[in-house]
């Protein structure tokens, strides 16, 4: 029974109860879980309002830890923090969610096409595929031999059926097409390997500069306004991963009703099909309990390597881990925990660090044999911008590339706003071999060229504030006018031009490639005597800047376009 309720926070006393163990509370039978014991008494966090509980309110204990149902249903669905489909609560609840609502994760009487793909009387392990169910058009869901289950198959049937119906018997254990596995437990894979494909996002400034590996992981901090959501979204319709998993941890309602909105609309770029057909979406907004948004990251990542498991690419993104690590520090507090840095707990770094290492590459379990991904995107909301403080330092320790949001460059409406002077990825000696094979030999010595003059660039700036643009030489004045291309022709990205939106990599290749070639012909004509002024007035300038708009088709020849025009503007002098 109850003896101390304190916000999320309930105190009871549970015999035979265990940490982690979901529990029921009062006479609504709201869900919680118990993160603390201390002799007979159980802390548990209630993940729904505690309003109107009372010391001697009944607990009772269900044996088993926070789960996911995993099975055909999840794609397309709308869930909440621990998993409960929010479009069934709105059928029996209306706009608002009831507490001690019990709906299932998964609908029991949906019927799926199940078709089998081993046979009597053969022998499996844990991961192997039993069969498939088409759960979209996009989505083939593969039915899998549960962790720990292993034996000869003894009964197995194709033919449709809801989730808890049985399609298989091994070893004396009936399998349906549900799953269910703890959210706080990594699904392992069969083998690890080094991250070696990017994930291509069709953003210039990541893909070229700040490159995003499938299996790893992202951190993307930012003050308020910089526009960290944005990439988000941009990432989620764009990259070019078999499933996108969202998480919405924390923010704002109206910008979680802008995604469930937009998102049906939206049309995958590779299919045609809708966006909504390979994409899970969890909303845990800023309004709803704050201990079910510190469980929503777990229940995203437990959906995303179900689905890794397959032999998909999946792409999780979190918005923002700010508001879960606040959950985390306000969940702290009432367990009178020792606090560690600005109040978060002493555990936020082992905390984060678990969360974002559930990211990786690599071959999965069972058979037949396949290759999956899962690639993790946190965004952070630092107050004030201070990428100082705690959740940002300890999320750059786990993570290897680092899009940093820049203020100014928002308000200036450059987007994406990410700093080209603070971002790195470390992924690029891995990705080398595939930059080289697939788009060209000389796409990473270009970014390299352009990120330096993106570097000499601020510190020209510096001088020119001091004493004027007329104190530089010619060429540190061509240095400035070829950065101000490779930033307003190649680095700005207009979200809602059709073609603009999303770049292919030969493409990306290929314009910097032209604003790079036209500074060296501009650097030989300065030798020999011409004028910038005169340079800048060629024809070729104004078509690199309409590059970014134009199809890979219409700007695949402008290079031999432009080396005829600085030839004749040469021969003038």
């Amino acid at each position: 029974m109850i003896t101390k309720v304190a916000g999320p926070l309930v105190v009871a006393r549970l015999e035979s109860a265990r940490k982690g163990d979901l529990v029921r509370i009062g006479a609504k039978r709201l869900i919680g879980e118990i993160i603390e014991l201390r002799s007979e008494l159980a802390s548990i966090q209630v993940y729904e309002e505690t309003a109107g509980l009372k010391v001697g309110d009944p607990v009772e204990t269900t044996g088993a830890p926070l789960s996911v149902e995993l099975g055909p249903g999840l794609i397309g669905s709308i869930f909440d923090g621990i998993q409960r489909p929010l479009d069934e609560i709105m059928k029996r609840s209306g706009a608002f969610i009831g507490r001690g609502i019990d709906v299932p994760s998964l609908s029991r009487e949906k019927r799926w096409e199940f078709k089998a793909s081993v046979k009597k009387g053969d022998q499996v392990n844990p991961g192997d595929v039993l069969g498939t169910v088409e759960e979209t058009p996009l989505v083939a869901h593969k039915i899998m031999v549960p962790a720990g289950l292993s034996g000869p198959v003894e009964e197995i049937k194709s033919g449709t059926f809801t989730v808890e119906e049985t399609v298989a018997v091994i070893s004396g254990q009936k399998i349906s097409l549900l799953q269910k596995w703890p959210v706080r437990k990594r699904r392992l894979l069969g083998e690890k390997s080094p991250v070696k494909l990017p994930l291509v996002t069709g953003q210039r400034i990541i893909d070229t500069f700040f490159p995003l590996g499938k299996g790893g992981a992202a951190c993307v901090p930012g003050p308020f306004g910089a526009g960290k959501t944005v990439i988000q979204h941009q990432l989620a319709k764009w990259a070019d991963a078999d499933i996108i998993v969202f998480i919405g941890c924390g923010e704002r309602g109206n910008e979680m009703t802008d995604v469930l909105l937009e998102f049906p609309k939206l049309k995958d770029p590779k299919t045609g099909r809708p966006l909504l057909e390979r994409t899970v979406l969890i909303a845990n907004t800023s309004n709803m309990p704050i201990a079910a948004r510190e469980a929503s990251v777990y229940t995203g990542a437990a959906i995303a390597e179900y689905f890794r498991d397959m032999g998909y690419h999946v792409a999780l993104m979190a918005d923002s881990t700010s508001r879960w690590a606040e959950a985390l520090r306000e969940m702290s507090g009432r367990l009178e925990e020792m606090p560690g840095e600005e109040g978060y707990p002493a555990y936020l770094g082992s905390r984060l660090a678990d969360f974002y290492e559930r990211a990786g590459y690599g071959q999965c379990l069972g058979t037949p044999a396949r290759e999956g991904s899962l690639t993790i995107i946190g965004s952070v909301s630092p107050p004030g911008g201070d990428l100082s403080e705690p959740v940002v330092q300890n999320t750059l320790r786990v993570t290897k590339v680092f899009w940093g949001l820049d203020e100014s460059l928002a308000h200036k409406r450059h987007f994406p706003a990410i700093n080209w002077l603070l971002s790195y990825s470390l992924y690029l000696d891995n990705l080398k071999d595939f930059y080289s094979r697939e788009v060209a030999a000389d796409f990473l010595p270009n970014r390299a060229k352009a990120l330096k003059l993106l570097a000499q660039e601020a510190e020209l700036e510096e001088i020119v504030r001091l004493v004027g643009l007329e104190s530089l030489s010619a060429q540190d004045q061509l240095t400035l006018f070829i950065s101000k291309l490779i930033r307003e022709d190649f680095l700005y990205q207009a979200a809602f031009d059709p073609i603009d939106q999303y770049t292919e990599l030969k493409k990306q290749h290929l314009i910097l490639h032209l604003i790079l070639a036209l500074g060296d012909l501009a650097g030989e004509a300065i030798a020999e005597g011409i004028a910038l002024a005169d340079i800048q007035k060629i024809e070729m300038i104004g078509r690199i800047a309409r590059a970014r708009t134009s199809r890979y088709e219409e700007i695949a020849e402008l290079e031999t376009a432009l080396k005829e025009e600085m030839h004749t503007l040469r021969g003038k002098l």
